[in-house]
């Protein structure tokens, strides 16, 4: 039980009261962009983009990038950061410096639920990845990354670096995602989450003062059907009575922690995702890693071998289902990876 207490944990992005025993303490801030442009063509005076860090600025710098509806913290998880922050370990903190950034719409930056609600501007993949680039090079000053992690969300974010910016970068790491735009049922269930909030009568183009619940439990179903493993969640609840309470647990606490204005523009957000045309644009080592039992990418699709091929420095890695994976989420569980981190670093 106490495995699928962990998984919760991450799948919700429950709060994880965690010491540091074995690396630095983490350190928070915050930086405001200025009349940042949107593709929209909208522009907001200020953007804050909320940062963790772990280890001191003259260390060589990591960038490492969440998944959807969470944040940057969410990698200080013991199963993430004991694994790699600590003295030998692959990112050692004594030795790198590791930048763990709140995309826009997420965590403590800028998001609808600020104030602005439906007038916030529909951001889009490309947006937060710019903004992400603007923190690194321009608040914080570093001219090139060592390495680039990110999963599922942030795995999708790592590929479109690896275009935008194909130079600012020696390593490139994206986990359970794919390179190509989000279609089947990937997309088919992001739009159970957006169809449900939009069609909610409370939910008043976004102009609501409580939240649509009905529509933010009927997104619940889309987000549970789309990232939960059906083998994990049978050895959960392998009966009728525990299926349904645990059922009734996600639901309840997914739609109690979300805000329907941010859930919506984080999941229409993938709509301009689609790095296959340009890929041949990347030129850092790149090494991508996805799970046998992630549902929301399926191996059998074979779209990463078709598209892994056209880069001359990449490399897939298929990891098999085992005790230690979770499906689609993961990519937070360090052990099952960490080896080709330090085949990454040992490139330049």
């Amino acid at each position: 039980m106490e495995r699928f207490r962990k998984i919760l944990l991450i799948a919700f992005a429950l709060p994880v009261v965690h010491a540091a025993a074995n690396y630095p303490l983490p350190k928070e801030a915050d930086w405001v962009i200025r009349d940042f442009h949107f593709s929209t063509g909208e522009i907001l005076p200020e953007v804050r983009i909320h940062y963790t860090t772990v280890g001191k600025p003259t260390g060589d710098p990591v960038l490492i990038l969440h998944g959807t509806t969470r944040s940057g913290s969410m990698f200080l998880v013991p199963s993430f950061a004991d694994e790699m922050f600590g003295a030998g370990q692959p990112l050692d903190a004594s030795k790198y410096f590791v930048i763990m950034p709140d995309a826009i719409g997420s965590g403590k930056s800028s998001k609808p639920s600020d104030g602005l609600k439906g007038r916030f501007p529909r951001y889009t993949y490309e947006d937060m990845v710019r903004a992400q680039y603007r923190l690194v090079s321009e608040h914080l000053g570093i001219g090139h990354l060592r390495l680039i992690i990110g999963g599922s969300m942030g795995g999708m974010h790592v590929w479109m670096w690896g275009e935008m910016y194909p130079d600012f970068m020696d390593g490139l790491m994206p986990l359970q995602c794919l390179p190509v735009e989000v279609a089947g049922m990937n997309r088919m269930l992001r739009r159970v989450v957006i169809d449900s909030i939009r069609t909610d009568p409370e939910w008043r183009n976004g102009d609501y003062d409580e939240q649509p619940t009905k529509g933010l439990i009927a997104a619940q179903y889309g987000i549970l059907a789309l990232f939960a493993d059906p083998v994990l969640i049978y050895k959960a609840a392998p009966t009728g009575a525990q299926a349904d309470a645990s059922f009734d647990q996600r639901i309840a606490q997914g739609a109690a922690a979300t805000d329907a204005n941010d859930l919506l523009y984080q999941y229409e957000a993938s709509r301009d995702y689609n790095p296959s045309p340009t890929i041949e644009k990347i030129r850092a080592s790149l090494i991508a890693i996805n799970t046998a039992d992630d549902s929301a990418n399926p191996p059998e699709l074979g779209i990463m071998e078709r598209e892994i091929a056209r880069l001359p420095h990449g490399r897939y890695v298929l990891v098999p289902r085992s005790v230690d994976t979770i499906g689609h989420l993961s990519y937070p569980v360090a052990k099952l990876y960490k080896r080709y981190v330090i085949e990454l670093l040992s490139f330049r």
